[in-house]
This record gives C-alpha cells, structure tokens and sequence, in this order.
C-alpha cells in the first residue's frame, strides 16, 4: 500500500467532506476508511501519520456536519409540511 498516498487521500477527502452537502457523508467514511488503514501500516513511512491524523479529524468533523445537516433538513421539510 502507498502510505503516503492513502494519508494525502485521507486529508483531502476529510476536507472535502466539510465542503459538499450530502456528498460529504460519503467522502467522509472514505476519508476514515483511508486514514485508518495508514495508522494500521507502521514502518518507515511514520510521517505521514500526522497527515493521517489530520485527514481522520476532518473525516469525523465532516460526518457530524453531514448529519446534523441531514437531520436539519428532514425536521425543516416535516416542520414545513406539518404546518401546511
């Protein structure tokens, strides 16, 4: 497996999952999918382990936003059509 690709993978999808709604939840498991598998291999590629890091701490930070956004516009649309 290549460390470094799979921990540069990870940070940018982490990323991406804070930026795109809906699509982000998606980006978001595969960002922690990536960054697990990187914190898994230990061997002479430990630097990228920050990376790794930081692309698992964006990953959840974009799923929780992704829910929270979900949950919101399912409550917005049932509140609307509750009221109607």
């Amino acid at each position: 497996m290549n460390v470094k690709g799979a921990a540069i993978a990870s940070l940018v999808l982490g990323i991406l999952s804070i930026i795109f709604p809906f699509a982000g939840l998606i980006l978001g498991i595969m960002g922690v999918i990536f960054s697990r598998k990187v914190m898994k291999v230990s061997g002479e590629n430990e630097g990228y382990r920050g990376v790794a890091k930081g692309g698992m701490i964006c990953s959840v930070i974009g799923i929780c936003l992704q829910i929270l956004f979900v949950l919101s516009a399912v409550l917005g649309v049932a509140l609307f059509w509750s009221f109607t």
